[in-house]
């Protein structure tokens, strides 16, 4: 699954550089995201199997930093490359990281896991193949909570913009980001050792915290406190959600579990869009702390 995903992302990076439309590009964006669904819960089922039972929280933790760096990261670089260069080279460099992804995934040794033997009996179709019931609570959490940070993510740069703040907005991922980097260790290992309860509770407060000062910032000190605080709250609470999906579901159906809590996470973008009026984009920012 994950050789045909990045396989797929890679020959569908190649229709960017095709200008026929508009709805050319939406579908192979609508590609390009199937591509990457696939990618992306194979990485993710891979790694909730490699790791130790009894260090499931650290190791998914570190796994999934590596998630909120790149969308920390990657916007930056989409921006200072869309003012000084081209989209075909941002397209060819989007063709090179999805090269450079497979030729790792040619050398990762994935652990068989066995799956119990299915009752013939039992074949019809069931919601439980494709959904895990296990994961459900945990994945309508994060979806819930995940709505609060893509709000920010979206309309970020013109709330800045409205409350004069778009030097320090430069920085906000930035921040949000190394506030992930120094704590995601030591939530993982806390998690592992006092269960997801002494992370995830705390987090709550922490992202709840940094969404009120961010509808009230005035200053650019407290645009990056925000993004300090939403950063221990929320990016914690991203990587503990994944590892309680994981644990609370059998070896062999982790899988399911992945894909389940990456499709409340993947369903927040799309709901976010759909809720949020572009043109009251401030207003958007301040409801998203109720």
């Amino acid at each position: 699954m994950l050789h045909a995903g990045l396989i797929f992302f890679i020959l569908i990076s190649f229709l960017y550089f095709i200008k026929v439309g508009i709805t050319f590009l939406l579908i192979t964006r609508l590609l390009h995201g199937i591509a990457l669904g696939m990618a992306s819960t194979a990485t993710g089922t891979i790694v909730a199997e490699v790791i130790p039972q009894v260090r499931r929280g650290e190791g998914i933790s570190y796994y999934s930093m590596s998630i909120t760096l790149a969308t920390a990261i990657g916007p930056f670089i989409g921006l200072f490359m869309s003012q000084h260069t081209s989209f075909t080279v941002i397209f060819s460099f989007c063709l090179a990281l999805g090269i450079i992804s497979f030729i790792i995934a040619l050398f990762l040794n994935v652990p068989v896991v066995e799956k119990p033997p299915k009752d013939a009996k039992n074949a019809k179709f069931k919601l439980s193949d494709f959904v895990e019931p296990n994961a459900l609570p945990i994945a309508l959490i994060i979806l819930i909570v995940s709505l609060g940070y893509s709000s920010v993510l979206s309309f970020i740069n013109f709330y800045a913009i409205e409350i004069d703040l778009v030097e320090m907005a430069s920085l906000f991922f930035v921040i949000y980001a190394v506030a992930i980097l120094v704590s995601r260790p030591f939530t993982g290992r806390l998690m592992d050792i006092k269960g997801a309860n002494s992370v995830m509770y705390p987090a709550f407060i922490l992202f709840a915290a940094g969404l009120f000062l961010l509808s009230t910032a005035e200053t650019g000190l407290s645009l990056l406190l925000a993004g300090v605080l939403i950063g221990l709250g929320f990016g914690n609470m991203q990587s503990t959600t994944q590892a309680i999906a994981v644990k609370v579901t059998p070896p062999y159906r982790v899988g399911l579990a992945t894909s389940t809590y990456y499709i409340a996470l993947d369903a927040v973008w799309a709901l976010d869009h759909m809720y949020w009026d572009s043109s009251s984009h401030s207003r958007g920012i301040r409801i998203c702390t109720l």
